[in-house]
């Protein structure tokens, strides 16, 4: 009976903190900023509704096979993939690869987004924009999953 106990105590034990490990790695996953970063302006769910009313291009940042799955109604696909680069606000995009044949028009209105705001890929695609002079860059920081919840047209 006491090898049982001991036995169950230490499993317990084992599980909880693997438990334990495991929601501290799922809570330790980077938030992108909270402030645009330069030359771009965060939008919420209805401007980006109002800027595509008036022929904004949104650009879904995911990887191709995230697109596939399901994208706000519109949405053009332009994976910033692969992203090699640290998620952190200051990161080395000379290591990353976004093609940005697809969006050639250095004037035209863009929103990019991702999944969320631990998401890093559209603050990226976003910066990365900015400093090679587009002139109207829109990052949509809460994404898809508040797009979703906000029961928004998706395709």
């Amino acid at each position: 009976m006491n090898r049982f106990i001991r036995f169950t105590s230490i499993f317990a034990a084992v599980g909880f903190m693997s438990f334990s490990g495991l929601a501290n790695a799922q809570a330790a996953a980077p938030e992108t900023p909270t402030t645009a970063p330069s030359g771009v302006k965060i939008v919420d769910a209805k401007q980006v509704q109002d800027l595509q009313a008036k022929g904004a291009i949104l650009v879904d940042t995911r990887k191709a096979s995230e697109y596939g799955e399901g994208s706000i109604k519109g949405a053009i696909s332009v994976p910033y993939d692969p992203e090699k680069s640290a998620k952190a606000a200051e990161f080395d995009s000379s290591v990353d690869k976004y093609d940005m044949s697809k969006i050639a028009d250095k004037n035209a209105n863009y929103v990019v987004f991702c999944n969320s705001g631990t998401c890093f890929k559209s603050y990226k695609a976003a910066v990365v924009m900015a400093k090679n002079g587009y002139k109207n860059v829109n990052w949509y920081r809460a994404g898809v999953p508040d797009w979703k919840a906000r029961k928004l047209p998706m395709e």
